[in-house]
């Protein structure tokens, strides 16, 4: 059997010592684009250690694509896809379970602490943290059924604040339970958009493998350092397409809970994490309610 690697992760910022409500939380979503290598792992690993010991408080979300297909074609279990949603059916949710919750996360804490941080491995099942709903998918009209596939419905981030303030880093897997106690596949990114709301994170910061939301895909210089979330909406359907589509959401999920900014950021690229608080480093793409219009014609919220 194959050996799984580390899909995406999401960041809140923790403390070796015990944490206090002056302390910023900094969300971290970060995608398994940016972490196809060792050596990009642990440049992010490390960053995320860095924020650590300058006082900040994170929290590690995680998701696990491509762990759940490995397993998931090991096992000899089909995967069907509708609309580009996987459908997990009673089945493949155990697998998706065993990878998420199993191996991605616990690889995850092993190399946090490794470098000294105390990390936590749990997920949105544990305590009731996250009830999830099971997810409508309508194409064309016509509606799907994905399964065991949700969305999040209801956020209680007592048992987050309870790790943290104890001195923990929680790394979290997004699989959650719905009212009848059944596991459902939350999407990381939107775990992590409403995870980072109901914590009222000082930042959410999703780490992808391109350099930000680019004009024109075809044009990697072509980025667009800030939005607002007006400005950011309106680009659906034409710039925001395909896999920014969920980051994009996510940001704006965020932002309208009280999320002070998120970005977006080139996270195999070293040093560019610790770049975000940097006030003079401009890096990716940043959504706030302040921020400086970049689109032509725009209007401000």
């Amino acid at each position: 059997m194959r050996s799984y690697h580390i899909y995406s992760l999401i960041v809140t910022q923790q403390s070796v010592r015990k944490t206090d409500k002056s302390t910023p939380i900094i969300c971290i979503k970060v995608g398994g684009n940016a972490l196809v290598d060792e050596s990009t792992k642990k440049s992010i690993i490390s960053q995320v250690c860095d924020l650590h010991h300058r006082g900040f408080h994170p929290v590690i979300i995680h998701g696990g694509g491509i762990e759940i297909q490995q397993l998931l074609d090991d096992t000899g279990t089909e995967s069907q896809f509708i609309g580009g949603h996987r459908k997990t059916d009673a089945r493949s949710i155990r697998y998706v379970e065993m990878a998420l919750s199993g191996a991605v996360n616990k690889e995850l804490v092993g190399l946090l602490n490794k470098a000294g941080v105390k990390a936590v491995g749990i997920s949105g099942r544990d305590a009731g943290m996250v009830k999830a709903k099971k997810r409508k998918h309508t194409e064309n009209g016509e509606e799907f059924d994905l399964g065991f596939v949700g969305d999040v419905d209801v956020v209680d981030t007592s048992l987050v604040q309870t790790l943290t303030a104890a001195g923990y880093l929680p790394v979290i897997s997004p699989v959650s339970a719905g009212e009848d106690g059944h596991s459902f596949n939350i999407n990381a990114d939107m775990f992590a958009g409403h995870l980072a709301g109901a914590l009222q994170a000082d930042k959410f910061i999703a780490l992808t493998n391109i350099d930000g939301l680019l004009r024109d895909v075809k044009d990697p210089d072509s980025i667009i350092e800030s939005l607002t979330p007006a400005e950011a909406r309106s680009l659906f359907g034409s710039v925001i397409q395909g896999g920014m589509i969920p980051k994009i959401e996510a940001c704006l999920i965020a932002i309208e809970k009280g999320v002070k900014s998120a970005h977006i950021v080139n996270g195999t690229k070293e040093g560019n994490l610790l770049r975000i608080f940097k006030g003079t480093d401009k890096v990716g793409t940043t959504i706030s309610k302040n921020s400086k219009s970049q689109i032509p014609n725009s209007k401000q919220p």
